[in-house]
């Protein structure tokens, strides 16, 4: 096995929080290498600008490894799980294909135990994290409009909104008219050029890549220049372990090429940036024969507590051309009207609401597949009856004429729903696969019960002539989370809020694992933040940190 010269400092994962944890890194004189299971991706390969986009991004990005299928995804056992956990492999990670819905948490979303009696407090507060959401913002170029009632006080984006288009317009004179919140949507997307990023198009095809490289994606907005730093990416390494030394210290990491040879990197301190699934899945495959239950898990909360936020959606049709094919695909408008806990809905917690695009006319029955306007005889949905002739007929109807408001409902967590290992499926290499276990609770289907009426009436509060509701869509486990929680105590957590593991001081966890509650927004940039705040904090305490030699 290969041992090359010890790193001062080993990252697993070449996704957003890995890169930010790089850049920090390698700009405070450490030494860094990165381990990346997937590849660069060239822009050239993002077909939003070519006319079989649709088609081919079915296929080659879809964002379930299980549909994707690439040498750097490994599978996932989704047979007991209500919702399919989406993720990309490669420089950038998720980054790759997301959204870019950039918003933050709010104060009451690390509180929950305080305010609504439920789950737990986390051991840090919306203040601490503030300066780091501000500096994140510019490192990312988000695109926003600042003064949003929801949010405390503090900087405002770096970069103007991007346009909210017809439909933001149509949405918001139903919020108007209702007197509900809404605020231009803020997003990690150039609405000009910034940083050598160009300005967004608007092609509306950020969730398959985007072609100009607007998108504030991690392989743009940080990798490059950490390389150019001297940062050491090693892509095609898929890692099979994180090893530990006699004194209980991580001391590296064996990864596999994809000829199949094992390589052992020899590191003084290790940070794990694999997402909610990757990083529970590594730590249970890791020390298994020094530790019953795998690494860094004396808790035995390693994998469990997941969160996925069930989504939710109602589409809405009206009679004048919206131009709703065109971007960001991203988000055009926002609202918090029904996020804060009001016991008279008969649930806890609430949600965060966004208008997107409805694409083109095969993407966007693609991603509804669960609607169907036809039944069977029994009168249950028909997916077949969505076709042929029937697609033509809709496609006429509702094509450029519809949007979605979107529903992100915060899932809390249960120690039930959990990442294990599987006794059955392997990846290309013969490492255990991820199986996910998770079921949506009482409390979320009552929440999205009331969201989706409450979505519906702010579509006809629009103008809307007909709507339709996705009450939950499968493929979208977007956002992982929960799965090596953080803590004061190391009974009860995993990490502490800096991500530095209870049981190894020098093992660090950085990506969304480690939330304590998932609230109900897009959690990038919490993730991005937590990272930020973390790494300066590991950097600060170097002098005091224990590490293996």
């Amino acid at each position: 096995m290969a041992q090359p010269d010890r790193v001062e400092v080993l990252i697993v994962g070449a996704g957003p929080t890995g890169a930010i944890a790089a850049s920090e890194l390698i700009a405070a004189g450490f030494s860094v290498t990165c381990l990346e299971q997937g590849d660069w991706t060239h822009r050239a390969a993002f077909k939003g600008a070519t006319k079989d986009w649709e088609l081919s991004a079915q296929r080659d990005w879809h964002p379930n490894p299980n549909v994707r299928g690439r040498a750097a995804d490994y599978p996932i056992d989704v047979t007991e799980s209500d919702v399919n956990p989406l993720m990309y492999a490669g420089v950038g990670g998720a980054t790759i294909l997301y959204g870019a819905h950039w918003v933050r948490a709010l104060p009451s979303d690390f509180r929950v135990r305080t305010l609504d009696g439920v789950a737990d407090d986390w051991p840090l507060t919306y203040e601490d994290l503030q300066p780091f959401y501000e500096d994140i913002d510019q490192q990312m170029g988000t695109a926003g409009l600042g003064d949003d009632p929801t949010y405390p006080d503090g900087e405002a984006p770096p970069l103007p909104p991007l346009p909210i288009g017809k439909i933001g317009l149509r949405a918001a004179q139903g919020m108007d008219q209702l007197g509900w919140h809404w605020w231009p949507a803020p997003n990690a997307i150039a609405s000009k050029a910034y940083r050598g990023r160009e300005a967004c198009v608007r092609r509306g095809t950020c969730q398959t890549g985007c072609p100009e490289g607007a998108k504030g994606s991690a392989d743009l907005t940080h990798w490059p220049e950490a390389i150019r730093a001297g940062v050491r990416l090693i892509t095609g390494a898929r890692v099979a372990e994180i090893t530990v030394n006699a004194q209980g210290l991580a001391d590296g990491a064996v990864y596999i090429d994809r000829d199949g040879v094992r390589h052992h990197v020899a590191a003084s301190t290790v940070i794990v940036a694999a997402n909610g699934v990757g990083t529970p899945r590594l730590l249970l495959m890791s020390g298994r024969d020094s530790f019953d239950h795998g690494l860094a898990n004396s808790s035995g909360l390693v994998g469990r507590r997941l969160m996925m936020h069930p989504y939710a959606a109602v589409n809405g049709v009206y009679e004048e051309d919206l131009e709703s094919w065109l971007g960001p695909a991203g988000q055009s408008i926002v609202s918090h009207e029904f996020y804060e806990t009001d016991l008279s809905r008969g649930f806890v917690r609430g949600a965060k609401w966004q208008v997107m695009p409805a694409g083109g006319p095969l993407g966007n029955r693609s991603g509804y597949g669960g609607h169907a306007e036809h039944g069977d005889a029994d009168g249950e949905p028909d997916p077949l009856a969505a076709w042929g002739p029937s697609f033509h007929e809709a496609a006429r109807r509702t094509f450029g004429r519809s949007f979605e408001w979107g529903i992100i409902a915060e899932d809390l967590p249960d120690e039930a729903n959990r990442v294990v290992l599987s006794d059955s499926l392997v990846d290309s290499d013969g490492l255990p696969a991820p199986k996910i276990i998770y079921k949506t609770s009482e409390n979320t289907r009552r929440l999205l019960d009331f969201h989706l009426a409450r979505a519906r009436e702010a579509h006809l509060a629009a103008g809307a002539i007909e709507t339709y509701d996705t009450p939950l869509m499968r493929d979208c486990g977007w956002h992982l989370l929960g799965t090596t929680r953080m803590g004061d105590d190391p009974e009860t957590s995993v990490v502490d809020q800096y991500g530095r593991s209870h049981d190894i001081a020098n093992l660090y966890i950085y990506d969304g694992s480690t939330f304590v509650t998932s609230t109900g927004q897009n959690p990038t940039a919490t993730i991005a933040a937590l990272t930020l705040r973390a790494v300066r904090h590991l950097i600060a305490g170097r002098r005091d940190q224990e590490v293996a030699s």
